[in-house]
C-alpha cells in the first residue's frame, strides 16, 4: 500500500502498475457518450426505415428517450424523415424545449412525445405518423384490431383520440402540452392510439420494437381492410393469443424479436439511400 509514503519514494514498478490499471478502466462518461452516440445512430436509421417502409412520408417524426438525462428525449429538427442525419438530432427537455437547438426549426407536435414520456415511464421511444391505411380506421366506426400475428400488440383494439373532446375545433395538430396530455391519456397503457383524421402514435420499450410496431400497424390495417372487402365474419387475434405472442417476443434472443427485422429494414434503407450511412 502507498499509505503515507511520498510518491517519490514509491517504487517505479508500482507507479507503472497503478497507471496501467487507471488507464484500462473505462470512464463512466466515456461509456455514456458511446451509448448516446449509438442511440443517435439508431434514431437516424429509424427515420430512414420508417420513410422507406411507407409509414412516414415528408411528415411525421420518431423520438427516443435520452439514456442518461431523466425526462429528456432525442428527436430530429423539423425535417423530412428521409433526409435526417446525425447532425439534425436535438435533445429536448421534459417540457419539449430544445436543450441546444440553436436557431433550427423544431416540430410543432413535439408535445406528443414529451407528454407520452411523462405519462408512461415504460416507454423508451415514440413514433407519430400519418400511416395512410391506418387513417380510415380513425374516422369510421370500424376498430383497428389485429388480424396478423406480428400485430398482436394491437389487441383488443387501438383507441382513438378525438381532439374535439379536448380542444374543440382545431387544426388537428397536437401542438401544445394540453393536447399532448390528452392524447397520452387516450393512449393509456396501449402501444398504439389513432388520432382522428390525422394518423397514429406508436410507443414501445425500445426504439427498434417501436419502429417494428409502427410498420406492422400499417401492414395490419392494410390486411384488415382487405379482409373486410371479402365479406363475412373476420376471425381476429384473441387477447389470450396476443398475450402469448407478445410474451414470446424476446429481443435478446439472436435471430428473434425486432433485431431480426431491424437489420433487414436498415440494410434496405441504406441501400435505397445510396449505399452509405444516412
Amino acid at each position: 500500500m502507498i499509505g503515507h509514503r511520498s510518491i517519490a519514494a514509491t517504487p517505479l514498478a508500482l507507479l507503472m502498475m497503478i497507471a496501467a490499471m487507471l488507464g484500462s478502466t473505462p470512464r463512466a462518461g466515456a461509456q455514456s457518450d458511446a451509448e448516446l452516440a449509438a442511440l443517435i445512430d439508431d434514431l437516424v436509421v429509424a427515420n430512414h426505415i420508417l420513410y422507406h417502409q411507407g409509414v412516414l412520408d415528408g411528415y411525421g417524426h420518431v423520438s427516443v428517450r435520452h439514456p442518461t438525462h431523466a425526462g429528456h428525449f432525442l428527436m430530429s429538427r423539423a425535417l423530412a424523415p428521409g433526409q435526417v442525419t446525425n447532425k439534425d438530432i436535438i435533445e429536448f427537455d421534459a417540457d419539449a424545449r430544445p436543450v441546444d437547438g440553436g436557431n433550427r426549426a423544431i416540430y410543432s407536435e413535439r408535445f406528443i412525445h414529451s407528454e407520452v414520456y411523462k405519462a408512461r415511464p415504460d416507454v423508451r421511444a415514440v413514433v407519430h405518423s400519418h400511416s395512410p391505411t391506418v387513417v380510415p380506421f380513425s374516422v369510421t366506426q370500424v376498430p383497428l384490431r389485429p388480424v396478423i400475428a406480428v400485430a398482436s400488440f394491437l389487441s383488443p383494439s387501438a383507441p382513438v383520440f378525438e381532439i374535439r373532446a379536448t380542444a374543440g375545433m382545431t387544426n388537428l395538430l397536437v401542438e401544445n402540452a394540453a393536447r399532448g396530455k390528452a392524447l397520452a391519456e387516450a393512449l393509456g397503457p396501449h402501444p398504439v392510439a389513432l388520432l382522428r383524421g390525422h394518423g397514429d402514435v406508436v410507443v414501445g420499450p425500445n426504439l427498434r420494437r417501436t419502429v417494428s410496431r409502427a410498420i406492422y400497424t400499417e401492414i395490419n390495417a392494410r390486411l384488415l381492410w382487405q379482409a373486410t372487402t371479402l365479406g363475412g365474419p373476420i376471425t381476429f387475434i384473441a387477447p389470450e393469443e396476443a398475450a402469448q405472442m407478445e410474451s414470446g417476443r424476446d429481443a435478446s434472443r439472436e435471430g428473434h424479436g425486432p433485431n431480426r427485422t431491424w437489420e433487414m429494414w436498415k440494410q434496405e434503407a441504406l441501400s435505397r439511400s445510396g449505399g452509405g450511412r444516412p
